[in-house]
């Protein structure tokens, strides 16, 4: 009995860090809840602002672009301040930019609502950086990737709530076509463009509040320090020679690709549910968001379990074929078959970016913040695919083949995960 017991795996979260990992996995939900509202503002406002399909996807280019720019400084903070402080400090730029949202609504002013999205993302930003390789280190390395799965399931809940706020509070249930709003009077479709703006005043208040009291609770809560954290008081390396590190730098690309094909999908999967299925109302295409947002919630909480017994690299090989493969489907099929290969594209998505993060910072020791920096930075895939896949829709071949793009983006992580298998893991 006793050498059996000194070869069991250990087990995902040790004991010590129950109340630390539980603290930090909420905040895996609260950033997810601001990512699946974005979906649904951009049909909302494509009709509130009367903007294009390429305009809109601009809600998703400047959040990404502001994870893009937060990343490295945030990495930084890590450096300085520690992991606690700095999620202290993103969540007080997420609080603050959600509540920006009142006077924005109030203005109807897109490129307000635009800045309020970028606050936002500096925030996530921060949150990001410190949160994910944190749960990696949170006990013992052979767990890490299914650790970082195990958290970022909670991501799935935040998905799944998204689209159901978003469906209830933001969409009116008095529907308007295009053709209807531009048949009303000037007065009567000045007042309904203004309560569609204002619609999102509410969901984005609470949220400033509920991130403010997850601030306050993590600020009066012991942190366990880490040791390689806190071990090296010499020298240490500058931030960019991380990337001396080949397989950081792959997993960075591979990341962007992910990223992107996740956002590209998920910002227009009303829009394309509506072209493919118009007898179902935008409320009802917003809950069907929600049931894919659950496939990825449980694909990522059966995935932590499955890479105790299956490779992350050769699981996360899999899901990307299958991710590319109906993708392609849903551009080259019709109808109802069409959505529901895209629908179920969220399942295989669950696992990839934790398990591209855990593969990129494995074997980094003290470098984990600086290399989890660059691997933030790739979010910025979700600010070039969304205005790609608008480009292809309006020029080249309508809503129905912009999903070639995340099916190549797909075959991409396929490569990356294919190599890294080879490769074994990282010394």
């Amino acid at each position: 009995m006793a050498s059996r017991a000194s070869v069991a795996a250990p087990p995902i979260v040790e004991r010590r860090y129950a109340v630390a990992f539980a603290l930090v996995t909420s905040l895996f939900f609260s950033w997810a809840l601001a990512a699946a509202l974005n979906d649904v503002l951009i049909r909302q406002f494509q009709k509130a602002l009367d903007l294009t399909r390429t305009e809109a996807s601009l809600i998703q280019f400047a959040f990404y672009v502001g994870y893009f720019c937060a990343a490295i400084p945030a990495g930084l903070l890590i450096r300085r301040l520690g992991y606690k402080n700095t999620i202290l400090i993103g969540l007080a730029c997420y609080a603050g930019g959600a509540f920006l949202f009142y006077p924005a609504a109030a203005a109807e002013q897109y490129s307000l609502f635009l800045v309020a999205l970028y606050v936002i993302a500096i925030g996530l930003a921060f949150l990001e950086t410190a949160s994910n390789p944190y749960v990696t280190i949170l006990g013992a390395p052979e767990t890490a990737s299914a650790r970082l799965n195990l958290a970022q399931s909670f991501y799935g809940v935040g998905a799944i709530l998204g689209p159901i706020v978003g469906g209830l509070f933001i969409f009116s249930s008095n529907e308007r076509t295009q053709a209807q709003i531009l048949a009303m009077a000037p007065a009567e479709r000045a007042a309904w463009r203004t309560a569609a703006a204002t619609a999102v005043q509410g969901p984005y208040i609470a949220i400033g509040l509920v991130v403010c009291l997850i601030g306050l609770l993590i600020a009066f809560t012991r942190f366990p320090v880490i040791a390689h954290a806190k071990a090296a008081e010499g020298p240490r390396r500058p931030l960019f020679a991380v990337l001396r590190h080949r397989w950081l730098r792959a997993a960075v690309i591979a990341q962007f690709l992910y990223v992107g094909a996740q956002v590209g999908v998920w910002s227009f999967f009303i829009d394309f549910t509506k072209s493919q299925a118009p007898q179902l109302s935008e409320r009802t295409t917003a809950f069907l968001l929600s049931a894919s947002l659950a496939m990825l919630m449980i694909g990522r909480f059966s995935g932590a379990f499955l890479q105790r017994r299956i490779a992350p690299a050769k699981l996360l090989a899999l899901y990307a074929a299958a991710g590319a493969l109906l993708c392609g489907f849903a551009a080259l099929a019709s109808g109802m078959p069409a959505v529901g290969a895209l629908w179920l594209t969220s399942f295989f998505m669950s696992i990839m970016f934790p398990t591209i993060f855990a593969l990129g910072v494995e074997g980094l020791g003290e470098e984990t913040e600086s290399g989890s920096a660059f691997l933030i930075m790739a979010i910025i895939g979700g600010a070039v695919f969304p205005p790609l896949m608008g480009i292809v829709s309006e020029r080249i071949g309508g809503v129905h083949h912009m999903m070639l793009v995340p099916m190549l983006a797909f075959a991409g992580v396929l490569a990356f995960a294919v190599l890294r298998l080879r490769e074994g893991p990282a010394k």
